[in-house]
Protein backbone atom coordinates (compact mmCIF):
# COMPACT_ATOMS: atom_id res chain seq x y z
CA UNK A 1 0.00 0.00 0.00
CA UNK A 2 1.05 3.21 -0.70
CA UNK A 3 1.52 5.68 1.89
CA UNK A 4 1.90 9.03 1.02
CA UNK A 5 -1.34 10.22 0.29
CA UNK A 6 -2.23 8.99 4.04
CA UNK A 7 0.69 10.46 5.48
CA UNK A 8 -0.21 13.72 3.93
CA UNK A 9 -3.59 13.26 5.43
CA UNK A 10 -2.28 13.17 8.59
CA UNK A 11 -0.10 16.29 8.29
CA UNK A 12 -3.57 17.64 7.72
CA UNK A 13 -5.41 15.92 10.19
CA UNK A 14 -1.94 16.78 12.79
CA UNK A 15 -2.54 20.48 12.07
CA UNK A 16 -6.25 20.37 12.61
CA UNK A 17 -5.96 18.36 15.81
CA UNK A 18 -3.63 21.02 17.73
CA UNK A 19 -6.97 23.39 17.58
CA UNK A 20 -8.11 21.53 20.27
CA UNK A 21 -7.50 17.74 22.32
CA UNK A 22 -9.04 15.34 24.44
CA UNK A 23 -8.10 13.36 26.78
CA UNK A 24 -8.76 9.81 27.45
CA UNK A 25 -12.08 9.32 29.57
CA UNK A 26 -13.08 13.15 29.34
CA UNK A 27 -16.47 14.35 28.49
CA UNK A 28 -17.07 15.03 25.32
CA UNK A 29 -20.00 16.70 23.26
CA UNK A 30 -19.77 16.70 19.19
CA UNK A 31 -22.17 18.74 17.22
CA UNK A 32 -22.73 16.69 13.79
CA UNK A 33 -20.79 17.45 10.80
CA UNK A 34 -23.88 16.95 8.65
CA UNK A 35 -26.27 19.25 5.73
CA UNK A 36 -28.60 21.29 7.20
CA UNK A 37 -31.73 20.21 9.12
CA UNK A 38 -33.83 21.55 6.50
CA UNK A 39 -31.74 19.06 4.01
CA UNK A 40 -29.76 21.71 1.96
CA UNK A 41 -26.28 20.37 0.39
CA UNK A 42 -23.97 23.41 1.49
CA UNK A 43 -20.53 21.95 2.15
CA UNK A 44 -18.70 22.57 5.41
CA UNK A 45 -15.51 24.48 4.93
CA UNK A 46 -12.17 22.42 7.22
CA UNK A 47 -12.83 25.56 10.00
CA UNK A 48 -16.75 25.25 9.76
CA UNK A 49 -16.09 21.21 10.28
CA UNK A 50 -13.92 22.35 12.89
CA UNK A 51 -16.49 24.55 15.12
CA UNK A 52 -18.16 21.76 15.32
CA UNK A 53 -16.15 20.08 18.19
CA UNK A 54 -16.84 21.34 21.71
CA UNK A 55 -14.20 19.34 23.73
CA UNK A 56 -12.64 19.63 27.32
CA UNK A 57 -9.00 19.18 26.21
CA UNK A 58 -7.25 17.05 24.01
CA UNK A 59 -7.84 14.55 21.13
CA UNK A 60 -7.16 11.51 22.10
CA UNK A 61 -8.21 7.40 23.00
CA UNK A 62 -7.36 4.26 23.00
CA UNK A 63 -7.29 1.52 20.85
CA UNK A 64 -6.01 -2.38 21.61
CA UNK A 65 -3.23 -3.33 18.68
CA UNK A 66 -2.26 -6.72 17.42
CA UNK A 67 1.05 -6.29 15.79
CA UNK A 68 2.89 -9.44 15.01
CA UNK A 69 1.54 -13.15 15.35
CA UNK A 70 1.15 -14.74 18.74
CA UNK A 71 2.59 -11.36 20.61
CA UNK A 72 -0.13 -9.73 23.16
CA UNK A 73 -2.24 -7.04 22.26
CA UNK A 74 -0.72 -3.61 23.04
CA UNK A 75 -3.18 -0.89 23.93
CA UNK A 76 -2.20 2.06 22.52
CA UNK A 77 -3.32 6.10 22.02
CA UNK A 78 -4.60 7.42 18.92
CA UNK A 79 -6.24 10.79 17.55
CA UNK A 80 -9.99 10.41 17.74
CA UNK A 81 -10.49 9.15 14.37
CA UNK A 82 -12.78 11.89 12.15
CA UNK A 83 -15.16 10.48 10.00
CA UNK A 84 -15.72 10.89 6.15
CA UNK A 85 -19.26 11.32 3.66
CA UNK A 86 -21.98 8.73 5.56
CA UNK A 87 -19.53 7.43 8.27
CA UNK A 88 -20.22 7.59 11.56
CA UNK A 89 -17.47 8.30 14.69
CA UNK A 90 -18.97 6.01 17.65
CA UNK A 91 -17.88 6.09 20.98
CA UNK A 92 -17.77 2.66 21.38
CA UNK A 93 -19.17 1.03 24.42
CA UNK A 94 -18.71 -2.99 24.15
CA UNK A 95 -16.92 -4.99 21.57
CA UNK A 96 -17.39 -8.67 21.63
CA UNK A 97 -14.44 -11.17 21.47
CA UNK A 98 -14.30 -13.16 18.39
CA UNK A 99 -12.41 -16.23 16.85
CA UNK A 100 -12.19 -14.24 13.85
CA UNK A 101 -9.68 -11.58 15.72
CA UNK A 102 -8.08 -14.63 16.89
CA UNK A 103 -7.69 -15.82 13.65
CA UNK A 104 -5.62 -12.90 12.60
CA UNK A 105 -3.78 -12.77 15.83
CA UNK A 106 -2.43 -16.19 15.28
CA UNK A 107 -1.09 -15.16 12.06
CA UNK A 108 -3.98 -17.96 10.42
CA UNK A 109 -5.64 -15.80 8.65
CA UNK A 110 -3.51 -13.05 6.57
CA UNK A 111 -4.70 -9.40 7.55
CA UNK A 112 -2.99 -5.74 7.11
CA UNK A 113 -0.83 -4.94 10.49
CA UNK A 114 -0.84 -2.79 12.43
CA UNK A 115 -4.30 -3.17 12.93
CA UNK A 116 -7.18 -2.27 15.84
CA UNK A 117 -9.20 -5.52 16.45
CA UNK A 118 -12.46 -5.67 17.17
CA UNK A 119 -15.84 -6.15 15.02
CA UNK A 120 -19.24 -6.24 16.73
CA UNK A 121 -19.89 -3.40 18.42
CA UNK A 122 -22.52 -1.04 20.53
CA UNK A 123 -22.22 2.33 21.32
CA UNK A 124 -23.13 6.17 20.71
CA UNK A 125 -23.66 8.76 18.05
CA UNK A 126 -21.00 11.42 18.33
CA UNK A 127 -20.61 12.82 14.88
CA UNK A 128 -21.75 12.37 11.29
CA UNK A 129 -19.13 13.12 8.44
CA UNK A 130 -18.88 16.46 6.02
CA UNK A 131 -22.05 15.55 3.64
CA UNK A 132 -23.56 12.47 5.23
CA UNK A 133 -27.12 12.29 3.69
CA UNK A 134 -29.24 13.82 5.37
CA UNK A 135 -31.62 10.28 5.76
CA UNK A 136 -28.75 8.65 7.48
CA UNK A 137 -28.68 11.66 10.08
CA UNK A 138 -32.18 11.47 10.90
CA UNK A 139 -32.30 7.61 11.68
CA UNK A 140 -28.65 7.86 13.90
CA UNK A 141 -29.26 11.26 15.18
CA UNK A 142 -26.11 12.46 17.85
CA UNK A 143 -26.34 10.76 21.19
CA UNK A 144 -28.01 7.95 19.76
CA UNK A 145 -27.34 4.12 20.62
CA UNK A 146 -26.87 1.77 17.39
CA UNK A 147 -25.12 -1.67 16.91
CA UNK A 148 -22.46 -2.15 14.36
CA UNK A 149 -22.40 -5.57 12.21
CA UNK A 150 -19.11 -6.67 11.08
CA UNK A 151 -19.98 -6.55 7.40
CA UNK A 152 -20.09 -2.99 6.82
CA UNK A 153 -21.45 -2.76 3.15
CA UNK A 154 -21.03 0.15 0.92
CA UNK A 155 -24.70 0.47 -0.21
CA UNK A 156 -23.27 1.10 -3.76
CA UNK A 157 -22.35 -2.07 -5.61
CA UNK A 158 -23.53 -4.37 -7.74
CA UNK A 159 -23.99 -7.05 -4.75
CA UNK A 160 -25.31 -4.19 -2.51
CA UNK A 161 -27.37 -3.07 -5.67
CA UNK A 162 -29.41 -6.53 -5.43
CA UNK A 163 -29.53 -6.79 -1.53
CA UNK A 164 -26.76 -9.30 -1.03
CA UNK A 165 -24.99 -6.76 1.62
CA UNK A 166 -22.89 -9.93 2.86
CA UNK A 167 -21.04 -9.75 -0.71
CA UNK A 168 -20.30 -6.55 -0.76
CA UNK A 169 -17.28 -5.31 -3.26
CA UNK A 170 -16.04 -2.55 -1.26
CA UNK A 171 -15.68 -4.37 1.99
CA UNK A 172 -13.71 -7.11 0.63
CA UNK A 173 -11.58 -4.77 -1.82
CA UNK A 174 -10.67 -2.60 1.14
CA UNK A 175 -11.52 -3.39 4.52
CA UNK A 176 -10.98 -7.28 4.20
CA UNK A 177 -7.94 -7.09 1.93
CA UNK A 178 -6.75 -4.12 3.03
CA UNK A 179 -7.57 -2.57 6.40
CA UNK A 180 -8.77 0.51 5.26
CA UNK A 181 -12.37 1.90 4.38
CA UNK A 182 -13.69 2.38 0.88
CA UNK A 183 -11.59 5.71 -0.12
CA UNK A 184 -8.30 3.22 0.94
CA UNK A 185 -7.68 5.18 3.69
CA UNK A 186 -7.94 4.09 7.27
CA UNK A 187 -9.09 6.09 9.77
CA UNK A 188 -6.65 5.47 12.52
CA UNK A 189 -3.68 7.59 13.41
CA UNK A 190 -0.82 6.84 16.48
CA UNK A 191 -0.91 10.04 19.17
CA UNK A 192 2.61 9.59 19.26
CA UNK A 193 4.20 9.66 15.44
CA UNK A 194 0.52 9.76 13.22
CA UNK A 195 1.73 6.62 11.69
CA UNK A 196 -1.27 4.69 10.36
CA UNK A 197 -2.81 1.82 11.98
CA UNK A 198 -5.21 -0.46 10.26
CA UNK A 199 -8.62 -1.18 10.65
CA UNK A 200 -10.35 -5.18 11.09
CA UNK A 201 -13.57 -4.19 10.47
CA UNK A 202 -14.44 -1.03 11.97
CA UNK A 203 -11.54 -1.32 14.60
CA UNK A 204 -14.05 -2.04 17.12
CA UNK A 205 -11.65 -2.47 20.52
CA UNK A 206 -11.03 1.26 21.04
CA UNK A 207 -12.73 4.08 22.75
CA UNK A 208 -13.98 5.68 19.68
CA UNK A 209 -14.59 4.07 16.24
CA UNK A 210 -15.81 5.00 12.60
CA UNK A 211 -17.95 2.89 10.62
CA UNK A 212 -19.59 2.98 7.30
CA UNK A 213 -23.58 3.96 8.47
CA UNK A 214 -24.99 1.25 6.07
CA UNK A 215 -23.49 -1.06 9.16
CA UNK A 216 -25.48 0.01 11.71
CA UNK A 217 -28.83 -0.36 13.55
CA UNK A 218 -30.64 1.69 16.20
CA UNK A 219 -29.93 -0.46 19.70
CA UNK A 220 -33.41 0.32 21.77
CA UNK A 221 -33.05 1.98 25.38
CA UNK A 222 -34.82 -1.67 26.55
CA UNK A 223 -31.11 -3.49 25.17
CA UNK A 224 -28.07 -3.00 27.63
CA UNK A 225 -25.06 -2.16 25.28
CA UNK A 226 -22.61 -4.87 26.90
CA UNK A 227 -24.36 -7.92 26.12
CA UNK A 228 -25.75 -6.56 22.56
CA UNK A 229 -22.38 -5.83 21.31
CA UNK A 230 -22.76 -9.82 19.94
CA UNK A 231 -25.58 -9.00 17.85
CA UNK A 232 -23.17 -7.45 15.32
CA UNK A 233 -21.44 -10.70 14.44
CA UNK A 234 -22.22 -14.12 16.74
CA UNK A 235 -26.05 -13.32 16.12
CA UNK A 236 -25.61 -11.45 13.05
CA UNK A 237 -23.71 -14.45 11.10
CA UNK A 238 -26.09 -17.06 12.75
CA UNK A 239 -29.22 -14.91 11.65
CA UNK A 240 -27.59 -15.21 8.16
CA UNK A 241 -26.82 -18.70 7.69
CA UNK A 242 -30.08 -19.91 9.42
CA UNK A 243 -32.19 -17.25 7.02
CA UNK A 244 -30.32 -17.55 3.90
CA UNK A 245 -27.67 -20.40 3.77
CA UNK A 246 -29.50 -22.82 5.33
CA UNK A 247 -33.21 -21.27 4.96
CA UNK A 248 -34.81 -23.32 8.23
CA UNK A 249 -38.73 -24.09 8.09
CA UNK A 250 -40.69 -24.98 10.74
CA UNK A 251 -40.08 -29.12 11.90
CA UNK A 252 -36.30 -29.04 9.66
CA UNK A 253 -34.13 -31.22 12.10
CA UNK A 254 -30.50 -29.52 12.51
CA UNK A 255 -27.00 -30.30 13.57
CA UNK A 256 -24.89 -27.47 14.79
CA UNK A 257 -21.07 -28.33 15.18
CA UNK A 258 -18.96 -26.36 17.28
CA UNK A 259 -20.55 -24.46 20.23
CA UNK A 260 -18.89 -21.34 20.70
CA UNK A 261 -20.32 -17.81 20.32
CA UNK A 262 -21.62 -18.17 16.60
CA UNK A 263 -22.52 -21.79 17.05
CA UNK A 264 -24.18 -21.20 20.23
CA UNK A 265 -26.13 -18.32 18.57
CA UNK A 266 -27.33 -20.76 15.78
CA UNK A 267 -28.82 -22.41 18.77
CA UNK A 268 -31.13 -20.19 19.48
CA UNK A 269 -31.91 -18.66 16.01
CA UNK A 270 -32.92 -22.26 14.93
CA UNK A 271 -35.35 -22.58 18.08
CA UNK A 272 -36.76 -18.79 16.83
CA UNK A 273 -37.48 -20.26 12.98
CA UNK A 274 -39.02 -23.69 14.44
CA UNK A 275 -36.61 -26.60 14.01
CA UNK A 276 -37.65 -29.62 15.71
CA UNK A 277 -34.97 -31.84 16.37
CA UNK A 278 -31.77 -29.26 17.47
CA UNK A 279 -28.37 -31.14 17.89
CA UNK A 280 -25.88 -29.79 19.73
CA UNK A 281 -22.30 -31.46 18.83
CA UNK A 282 -18.98 -30.37 20.81
CA UNK A 283 -15.85 -31.59 22.82
CA UNK A 284 -16.56 -29.79 25.76
CA UNK A 285 -19.39 -31.02 28.24
CA UNK A 286 -19.83 -27.34 29.52
CA UNK A 287 -20.70 -26.03 26.18
CA UNK A 288 -23.19 -28.88 25.78
CA UNK A 289 -24.62 -28.34 29.28
CA UNK A 290 -25.37 -24.85 27.91
CA UNK A 291 -26.71 -25.64 25.06
CA UNK A 292 -29.22 -27.37 26.42
CA UNK A 293 -30.54 -23.96 28.14
CA UNK A 294 -30.04 -22.16 24.58
CA UNK A 295 -32.33 -24.41 22.63
CA UNK A 296 -30.72 -27.59 22.09
CA UNK A 297 -33.03 -30.94 22.14
CA UNK A 298 -30.14 -33.42 21.84
CA UNK A 299 -26.30 -32.91 22.47
CA UNK A 300 -23.28 -34.98 21.24
CA UNK A 301 -19.82 -35.07 22.49
CA UNK A 302 -17.80 -35.77 19.68
CA UNK A 303 -14.91 -36.95 22.30
CA UNK A 304 -16.87 -39.47 23.70
CA UNK A 305 -18.72 -41.24 20.57
CA UNK A 306 -19.01 -40.35 16.56
CA UNK A 307 -20.80 -37.67 15.70
CA UNK A 308 -22.17 -38.76 12.50
CA UNK A 309 -23.47 -42.35 13.85
CA UNK A 310 -25.43 -40.14 16.90
CA UNK A 311 -26.82 -37.68 14.60
CA UNK A 312 -28.19 -40.62 12.49
CA UNK A 313 -29.12 -42.25 15.76
CA UNK A 314 -31.26 -39.43 16.69
CA UNK A 315 -32.68 -38.80 13.45
CA UNK A 316 -33.89 -42.49 12.49
CA UNK A 317 -30.79 -43.23 10.64
CA UNK A 318 -31.84 -40.40 8.18
CA UNK A 319 -29.76 -37.54 8.83
CA UNK A 320 -30.59 -34.01 9.53
CA UNK A 321 -31.75 -31.42 6.86
CA UNK A 322 -29.36 -28.93 8.12
CA UNK A 323 -25.86 -29.67 9.42
CA UNK A 324 -23.77 -26.01 10.54
CA UNK A 325 -20.15 -26.21 10.91
CA UNK A 326 -18.78 -23.72 13.25
CA UNK A 327 -15.89 -24.28 13.82
CA UNK A 328 -13.97 -24.27 10.47
CA UNK A 329 -11.72 -27.39 11.09
CA UNK A 330 -11.08 -29.87 7.93
CA UNK A 331 -12.42 -32.62 10.35
CA UNK A 332 -16.16 -31.12 11.05
CA UNK A 333 -16.41 -30.03 7.82
CA UNK A 334 -16.37 -33.94 6.80
CA UNK A 335 -18.81 -34.72 10.05
CA UNK A 336 -20.72 -31.55 8.68
CA UNK A 337 -21.34 -33.07 5.04
CA UNK A 338 -21.56 -36.57 6.42
CA UNK A 339 -24.43 -35.58 8.68
CA UNK A 340 -27.03 -34.42 6.50
CA UNK A 341 -29.42 -36.57 4.66
CA UNK A 342 -29.90 -37.42 0.98
CA UNK A 343 -30.73 -33.70 -0.27
CA UNK A 344 -29.97 -32.29 2.68
CA UNK A 345 -27.68 -28.64 3.23
CA UNK A 346 -24.52 -28.52 5.01
CA UNK A 347 -23.99 -25.00 5.72
CA UNK A 348 -20.55 -23.72 6.33
CA UNK A 349 -19.73 -21.01 8.85
CA UNK A 350 -16.47 -21.26 10.35
CA UNK A 351 -13.47 -19.38 9.53
CA UNK A 352 -10.51 -21.47 9.34
CA UNK A 353 -5.99 -21.00 8.86
CA UNK A 354 -5.58 -19.96 5.49
CA UNK A 355 -5.23 -22.63 3.02
CA UNK A 356 -7.59 -25.38 4.85
CA UNK A 357 -9.15 -27.44 2.66
CA UNK A 358 -12.11 -29.82 3.64
CA UNK A 359 -12.70 -33.23 2.24
CA UNK A 360 -15.82 -33.93 0.78
CA UNK A 361 -17.05 -37.91 -1.05
CA UNK A 362 -17.84 -36.63 -4.80
CA UNK A 363 -20.27 -39.63 -5.39
CA UNK A 364 -22.55 -39.12 -2.58
CA UNK A 365 -22.47 -35.63 -3.26
CA UNK A 366 -23.51 -36.02 -6.72
CA UNK A 367 -25.72 -39.34 -6.55
CA UNK A 368 -28.10 -37.84 -3.29
CA UNK A 369 -28.01 -33.97 -3.65
CA UNK A 370 -25.80 -32.87 -1.11
CA UNK A 371 -25.69 -29.26 -1.31
CA UNK A 372 -22.50 -27.83 0.37
CA UNK A 373 -23.47 -23.91 1.14
CA UNK A 374 -20.94 -21.19 2.69
CA UNK A 375 -21.90 -18.28 4.52
CA UNK A 376 -19.49 -15.74 5.88
CA UNK A 377 -22.46 -13.14 7.71
CA UNK A 378 -26.06 -11.50 7.50
CA UNK A 379 -27.25 -8.84 5.30
CA UNK A 380 -27.11 -5.23 7.33
CA UNK A 381 -29.43 -3.40 6.06
CA UNK A 382 -31.91 -6.03 5.99
CA UNK A 383 -31.08 -8.32 8.52
CA UNK A 384 -29.46 -6.42 11.74
CA UNK A 385 -32.74 -4.54 12.38
CA UNK A 386 -34.32 -8.18 12.62
CA UNK A 387 -31.92 -9.49 15.06
CA UNK A 388 -31.94 -6.62 16.85
CA UNK A 389 -36.09 -7.22 16.82
CA UNK A 390 -35.04 -10.70 17.78
CA UNK A 391 -33.30 -9.66 21.14
CA UNK A 392 -35.83 -6.73 22.11
CA UNK A 393 -38.96 -9.35 22.24
CA UNK A 394 -36.99 -11.86 24.12
CA UNK A 395 -37.00 -14.42 21.42
CA UNK A 396 -33.07 -14.40 21.73
CA UNK A 397 -31.80 -14.77 24.79
CA UNK A 398 -29.11 -11.89 25.02
CA UNK A 399 -27.96 -12.73 28.47
CA UNK A 400 -28.25 -16.05 28.54
CA UNK A 401 -25.84 -15.88 25.67
CA UNK A 402 -22.58 -14.06 27.09
CA UNK A 403 -20.80 -16.19 29.58
CA UNK A 404 -17.88 -13.90 30.29
CA UNK A 405 -17.10 -9.99 30.48
CA UNK A 406 -14.06 -7.91 30.65
CA UNK A 407 -12.57 -4.60 31.00
CA UNK A 408 -11.37 -2.78 27.99
CA UNK A 409 -7.55 -2.99 29.96
CA UNK A 410 -8.19 -6.85 29.90
CA UNK A 411 -8.56 -6.90 26.27
CA UNK A 412 -5.37 -9.90 25.66
CA UNK A 413 -6.45 -12.07 28.54
CA UNK A 414 -10.15 -12.07 26.61
CA UNK A 415 -8.36 -13.35 23.76
CA UNK A 416 -6.32 -15.57 25.74
CA UNK A 417 -9.35 -17.27 27.46
CA UNK A 418 -10.89 -17.20 23.74
CA UNK A 419 -7.55 -19.15 22.84
CA UNK A 420 -7.89 -21.79 25.24
CA UNK A 421 -11.30 -22.73 25.52
CA UNK A 422 -12.36 -20.65 28.99
CA UNK A 423 -15.20 -18.94 27.19
CA UNK A 424 -18.59 -20.96 27.29
CA UNK A 425 -20.35 -19.17 24.99
CA UNK A 426 -19.21 -15.77 24.22
CA UNK A 427 -17.12 -12.77 25.86
CA UNK A 428 -17.65 -9.41 25.84
CA UNK A 429 -15.27 -6.67 26.26
CA UNK A 430 -16.58 -3.32 27.91
CA UNK A 431 -15.42 -0.19 27.36
CA UNK A 432 -18.27 2.00 28.69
Amino acid sequence: MAFAPILRRVSAAKSLFSLSRLAVGSSLSFRSLQTGSSGDDSQLSPSSSMAGYHVSSGGYMRGAVYREPNKPLTIEEFHIPQPKSNEILIKTKACGVCHSDLHVMKGEIPFASPCVIGHEITGEVVEHGPLTDHKIITRFPIGSRVVGAFIMPCGTCSYCAKGHDDLCEDFFAFNRAKGTLYDGETRLFLRHDDSPVYMYSMGGMAEYCVTPAHGLAPLPESLPYSESAILGCAVFTAYGAMAHAAEIRPGDSIAIIGIGGVGSSCLQIARAFGASDIIAVDVQDDKLEKAKTLGATHTVNAAKEDAVDRIREITGGMGVDVAVEALGRPQTFMQCTLSVKDGGKAVMIGLSKAGSVGEIDINRLVRRKIKVIGSYGGRARQDLPKVVKLAESGIFNLTNAVSSKYKFEDAGKAFQDLNEGKIVSRGVVEIL
